[in-house]
C-alpha cells in the first residue's frame, strides 16, 4: 500500500472534484453564461488526469536514479516480488536492499546471485606475483600456479629448502631417504626442528615425494616369458640393512626356493646385467628394502612391476596399498611368513593359471586406486609444493572478517542454495558447484561435481602420463570428493564421509566449502 498510496497521493492545497457545480437563475434553469462552463466541467476528469500524469513525471525527474528501476519494472514488482518478509525494507514506494540471510529478487536465480556475491578477489595475484622458492633449482613442463624456483634479493621468499629462515618464509625438508636412517625425515621430528613443509616419501607428509610415476616406469609393459630355472632374481647390495631382508633370503633357500643373486650380498651370477631386462625372465623378484617403514616402497618395487615378475615383499608394512591388484604381490612381514610364502611360490610356479591371476592386471589394467596413487605423481612434486604454498596463503587472506560475510547460501522460500567450491587434484583453481537443502547427499555431489567438469570439457590432468592402455574413454570417473586439506594418505585410504548425513553436516559448518576430486 505505500507504493500505491505514493503513486496516487496528491501534494498538500490541491483537491480536484469530478465536476464543479453550475449556477441557477431565478426560473430555475441555467443562465446563458453557465454552458461554457457546462463545457469546461465535461472536461475537468481529463485534466485531472493529465495533471496528475505531470505530477508524477515531475516527481519522479526529482529522484531519477531512485525510481527509474521501479517504474520500470513495476508491473513485474507488483506481481513477482516476494512478501516483504523477504526483503529489508521498502521506504517511499522503493526496494531498499536486495537480500535479508540469503533471499535474492525473483529476477535473479539463487545461483547466479551466488557466483556474484561470493566472489573473491584475494590481494595476491600468483599471475603478476608468482610463489617464490628458494635454495633449490627446479623445472617441471607445466604447473596451474605460477612459481618461480631461485632467488631473487628484490623479494622476500614464500618457502625455502634449509633451516632458519626470515619471519613468514616456509621452511621445507625435502627427502626420499627413510626415516629409519634419517632421523630427521620423521614427521614429527621435523616439525620439532622447525620445519614448517616436510616432502618424504610418506604419504602422510606435506607434499610427497615418492619412487613411483607414469613416465619413469613403463608399468604396463607386456610381460615376457619365463626363461629362466631359478624361481626368483635378487639384487641386494647393502648388506647391513636394518631389517630381517638378508634373513628372509637365507630363509627361502632353506626351503628348496632356488634364487639368482646379483647384488652383492650373496651373488652367484654375474651382476653386470640391465636389472629390468633380466627381472623379465623370472618367475618372482625379490624386492627386499632396507628398512621396513610405512609407503617407503622403492624402485626394487616398481621395476619389478615394470618387468611383470611378481614381487616377493620385505618393506613397508602397508605394501598393499601399492599393490595394482589383490592377488598381484606377496609379502614378507617377518621371518616366520617365510615358509607359507615359499610354499606359495612353488604353487604358483607349477600352475599357469594361478601364477597368470597374479600377473592379470597387466592385461586387465592395474585398480582404481593404484591409479589414484600413481596418478598423483603426474604433476611434478615442485609445482605440487606451489599449490600446497597458494593454497595455505589463501586460506590465510579467508580467515579475515571481510571473508566471512559471504553468505555462501540463498534460500527462496522453503529451500536453501549451498554454494560449494571444487578443484581436481593437481590443480590450484577452484569452480563453483550448487547443491539445493533437498539433495544435500553424496550422490548429488557426484552428480553435481560430474556436471559442472562435463560442461568445462574438463581433461583430467594425468591424461597424458598415463599408458594409452589404462587411459579410458573421455568420460569423467570420480575415484574421490574430499575436502581440501588432507594429506594423500587421508584423501586415498582413510577419510570417508559417513553417510549423507555426515556430509550434510560438514556442508552446513563451513561456508562456501571447498572439494578437491580424484578423477580416475
Amino acid at each position: 500500500m505505500g507504493i500505491i498510496s505514493n503513486l496516487r497521493g496528491s501534494r498538500a492545497g490541491h483537491n480536484y472534484s469530478q465536476q464543479e457545480e453550475l449556477p441557477i437563475s431565478e426560473n430555475g434553469s441555467s443562465s446563458n453564461s453557465s454552458l461554457p462552463r457546462k463545457k469546461w466541467s465535461n472536461l475537468m476528469p481529463l485534466f485531472v488526469a493529465l495533471v496528475v500524469i505531470l505530477e508524477i513525471s515531475f516527481l519522479g525527474r526529482l529522484d531519477m536514479v531512485k525510481n527509474a528501476a521501479m517504474f520500470d519494472s513495476l508491473a513485474d514488482f507488483l506481481h513477482k516480488q516476494p512478501p516483504q518478509t523477504e526483503i529489508e525494507a521498502i521506504v517511499d514506494g522503493d526496494l531498499v536492499g536486495r537480500k535479508i540471510e540469503g533471499r535474492v529478487l525473483d529476477s535473479e536465480s539463487c545461483e547466479e546471485w551466488l557466483e556474484r556475491v561470493d566472489a573473491v578477489n584475494y590481494s595476491r595475484d600468483f599471475e603478476k606475483d608468482p610463489i617464490l622458492v628458494t635454495g633449490a633449482e627446479q623445472e617441471w613442463r607445466v604447473c596451474d600456479v605460477r612459481c618461480k624456483f631461485g632467488y631473487d634479493d628484490d623479494r622476500k621468499p614464500d618457502a625455502s629448502f634449509g633451516m632458519p629462515q626470515q619471519p613468514g618464509t616456509d621452511t621445507v625438508l625435502r627427502s626420499m631417504e627413510s626415516s629409519k636412517y634419517y632421523a630427521e625425515n620423521n614427521i614429527a621430528q621435523a616439525r620439532r626442528r622447525g620445519y614448517t613443509i616436510v616432502m618424504t616419501t610418506s604419504l602422510s607428509s606435506d607434499v610427497p615425494v615418492g619412487y613411483f610415476s607414469w613416465a619413469e616406469y613403463d608399468i604396463m609393459a607386456p610381460v615376457q616369458p619365463k626363461t629362466e630355472s631359478a624361481l626368483a632374481a635378487a639384487f641386494i647390495s647393502n648388506c647391513g640393512a636394518r631389517n630381517f631382508r638378508l634373513q628372509a633370503l637365507e630363509a627361502l633357500e632353506k626351503e628348496n626356493v632356488k634364487i639368482d643373486s646379483y647384488g652383492g650380498c650373496h651373488r652367484n651370477r654375474d651382476g653386470n646385467v640391465e636389472k629390468v631386462e633380466t627381472l623379465k625372465r623370472y618367475k618372482f623378484s625379490l624386492a627386499f628394502e632396507n628398512s621396513n617403514e610405512e609407503d617407503y616402497v622403492t624402485e626394487k618395487f616398481f621395476q619389478s612391476l615394470v618387468a611383470g615378475s611378481v614381487p616377493v615383499v620385505v618393506g613397508a608394512p602397508n605394501i598393499q596399498d601399492f599393490a595394482p591388484s589383490l592377488k598381484s604381490i606377496l609379502h614378507i612381514r617377518g621371518v616366520e611368513d617365510v615358509k607359507s610364502v615359499a610354499k606359495t611360490m612353488k604353487y604358483l610356479a607349477e600352475n599357469p593359471e594361478a601364477y597368470n591371476q597374479s600377473l592379470s592386471w597387466k592385461y586387465e589394467g592395474p585398480s582404481d586406486s593404484f591409479k589414484a596413487l600413481v596418478d598423483m605423481a603426474a604433476v611434478h612434486s615442485s609445482c605440487r609444493l606451489c599449490i600446497y604454498l597458494a593454497t595455505k596463503i589463501q586460506e590465510r587472506e579467508e580467515t579475515n572478517p571481510a571473508f566471512r560475510k559471504r553468505p555462501c547460501k540463498c534460500t527462496r522460500g522453503s529451500e536453501t542454495v549451498h554454494h560449494l567450491y571444487v578443484r581436481e587434484r593437481g590443480r590450484f583453481k577452484m569452480v563453483s558447484i550448487f547443491l539445493r537443502s533437498g539433495s544435500l547427499t553424496l550422490k548429488a555431489l557426484e552428480s553435481a561435481v560430474l556436471a559442472k567438469f562435463k560442461s568445462l570439457k574438463h581433461v583430467p590432468i594425468w591424461k597424458q602420463e598415463r599408458p594409452k592402455s589404462i587411459r579410458g574413454e573421455d568420460e569423467l570417473k570420480i575415484y574421490r570428493i574430499h575436502p581440501v586439506g588432507l594429506t594423500q594418505r587421508q584423501a586415498l585410504y582413510e577419510f570417508k564421509f559417513n553417510g549423507d548425513d555426515d556430509l550434510k553436516r560438514h556442508i552446513e559448518s563451513s561456508p562456501c566449502a571447498k572439494f578437491e576430486v580424484i578423477f580416475v
